[in-house]
């Protein structure tokens, strides 16, 4: 387990404040690695590195990007942050779960934006979604408390050195990357394929479509022998 594994991925943040908030909650841990996603304030400023107090560092480092996908190029495992349950096919796990993931993996935590939170979209590029317990009645959480919960969650499951999971060490689990190339070369086939007749349903079958892949805990080795299959699919008889 260690600490360098762990990123944080800050979704379209409205707030300089949140940002330099949730890069001291970060250094009280002991994590280093933001990412931000289209951030509404101009990145850096001087609110951002006023919050962060002794989180500059954090702050000069940090990786901005324009889209999620490309930031998830050395990332294992996605977990997307959520107050609300969502209707879809796929994990939803506790903080007392995390410690049943492999934190030898790349896992990065993913938070959305403070008025509008992660759309469905964003989610389907996850592997789990995590709701952190709250008043029924009123769950929202601001951006930085709930980095900072997480943030002191992990930080307190690496310390115990405590893990379960075990797997072949001759497997190796595919990247964010190696996943979004397959899929894109998929996409890319189907299209060919004039598949997307329906062009209004076509945001929700390739949302649908990532939820599938980037749940599935694929090897390197499934992934080539699913972007073969994809290969093989384009050959006329």
């Amino acid at each position: 387990m260690n600490f360098n594994n762990i990123s944080f991925i800050l979704h379209k943040t409205q707030l300089s404040e949140n940002i330099g908030l949730c890069a001291r909650a970060m250094k009280n841990f002991g994590f280093k690695n933001l990412s931000l996603i289209d951030p509404k304030p101009l990145f850096p400023n001087d609110k951002i590195i006023a919050t962060s107090v002794g989180a500059k560092d954090i702050i000069q480092k940090a990786k901005v990007y324009n889209d999620l996908e490309k930031s998830l190029n050395n990332t294992d495992i996605l977990i997307a942050t959520s107050a609300r349950f969502r209707n879809k096919n796929i994990k939803h796990i506790s903080l007392e779960d995390i410690k049943k993931i492999d934190l030898k993996k790349k896992i990065s935590f993913l938070f959305g934006s403070e008025a509008s939170g992660l759309s469905n979209k964003e989610v389907s590029y996850a592997d789990y979604t995590l709701q952190i317990p709250s008043n029924e009645k009123f769950r929202s959480l601001n951006l930085s408390h709930s980095l900072v919960i997480v943030a002191q969650t992990i930080s307190n499951i690496i310390s115990k050195k405590k893990s379960d999971f075990q797997k072949s060490k001759k497997i190796q689990r595919a990247t964010k990357k190696e996943i979004s190339a397959m899929l894109n070369f998929c996409i890319s086939n189907l299209e060919k394929q004039n598949f997307f007749k329906q062009k209004p349903k076509k945001p929700i079958m390739l949302e649908n479509l990532r939820s599938i892949f980037y749940k599935m805990e694929l090897s390197q080795k499934e992934i080539r022998i699913l972007s073969s299959v994809f290969a093989g699919l384009r050959k006329k008889p």
